[in-house]
């Protein structure tokens, strides 16, 4: 078991990375227990997958647990669900002083940690993800919320985990799909801020998806300690943290533009954006035209989605692009922050971006859906 520490002072907490952690579940989550008991929310396709070796290894250490089963999917991040999960956690009783536990994918993750930091005025939650995506990021950093008719996440609230356990022996029972989805955000952080990193996922990257799991380790190791390392500096996004949104100024326009539905995932999203996002930087002369080739090619070895060609379905024009863009929580004074680069790793945040310069990316881009 690998462990990075979040030193957020007073909110301290450990992630804890390896195979086997849902059996050790209750040892490590007894120790930050008043009474041994946990309300677990879920969604169907994990609990039918998850809750009994959850179950087995909270009762190991003598912890009950109750449990909610929510539906799977994005449409989960809406104010039913999240009064629905409110209302049952009053109605199991949960106390000041208890712990609730958010065991699922970036859905369950957002939605169960905003619940938490509005249940009594803020109970203590653990993060038990099960996707790549939400090992990697979600999971980390306490950001929680739900989504609204006008964009993604517009409404949540910082709330930090008590502790986080990656069991990356769950990532054995995601879909093909559903791994590299998570592999965007994994590529994301090499792109944003480490170039070694992103040329270790280059020759080990695909050992990784084959399920070798010292590679998936060392990923989800590293990505946590970089999304650790700028939560400390920056907890609430006033600096440094927004280069986390490398890519998702348009992922969450195109997110929007497809539903919210199964049409797109999150990270598939966030590896079109990524690619974007080079593209734009190169367009504005502050990389080279190489990086965002390589970028991509990359992308592809993993066989993962490049292109707004790689989305099936119709999609708005450019405008209509640059209007859902305009919805995102990154514009300050009505003016748009991007994360650019000046190259692979070395990312940077800037609201100086030419509005006729990304339409022209993104009317490029659509072209080339034919």
């Amino acid at each position: 078991m690998e462990t990075v520490h979040v030193g957020l002072e007073g909110r301290e907490y450990d992630i804890h990375i390896g195979p086997g952690l849902l059996a050790q579940a209750g040892a490590l989550i007894g120790p930050l227990l008043a009474r041994p008991r946990v309300a677990v929310v879920t969604d169907e396709t994990v609990a039918a997958l998850h809750l009994d070796a959850l179950r087995a290894g909270l009762s190991a250490a003598g912890i009950d647990m109750v449990s909610l089963a929510l539906p799977p999917g994005e449409g989960t991040k809406s104010w039913p669900q999240f009064e629905r999960t409110v209302e049952w956690l009053l109605e199991q009783k949960v106390e000041r002083r208890d712990m609730v536990v958010a065991f699922g994918g970036g859905v369950i993750g957002d939605l169960v940690g905003f619940a938490a930091s509005v249940l009594r005025r803020g109970v203590r939650f653990v993060q038990i993800p099960t996707t790549l995506l939400a090992q990697v990021d979600s999971s980390v950093g306490g950001k929680t919320g739900i989504n609204a008719p006008q964009g993604k996440n517009l409404i949540g609230a910082f709330h930090q985990p008590s502790l986080v356990l990656a069991d990356t022996e769950v990532l054995g029972t995601l879909t093909e799909r559903d791994y590299l989805a998570g592999y965007g955000e994994v590529v994301k952080y090499g792109l944003l801020g480490d170039s070694e990193f992103f040329q270790w996922l280059e020759g080990n990257g695909s050992r990784a998806s084959a399920g070798d799991m010292t590679a998936r380790i060392a990923a989800v190791k590293r990505s946590v300690q970089m999304k650790a390392d700028i939560v400390e500096r920056d907890e609430t996004e006033q600096g440094d943290r927004a280069l986390l949104n490398l890519g998702h100024t348009f992922c969450h326009a195109l997110e929007s533009a497809t539903g919210y539905s199964g049409r797109l995932l999150h990270g598939e999203g966030v590896a079109i954006g990524c690619a974007l996002a080079f593209e734009l930087s190169a367009r504005l002369g502050l990389c080279s035209q190489e990086d965002p080739s390589r970028v991509r090619a990359h992308l592809r070895d993993m066989n993962m989605k490049v292109d707004l060609s790689d989305i099936e379905g119709e999609l708005p024009d450019a405008d209509g692009l640059l209007s859902l863009m305009a919805q995102d929580k990154k514009v300050i004074d009505g003016k748009l922050r991007f994360i650019l680069v000046h190259g692979i790793g070395d990312a940077f945040v800037t609201s100086d971006v030419p509005p006729d310069v990304v339409r022209q990316v993104l009317s490029d881009a659509l072209a080339s859906r034919g």
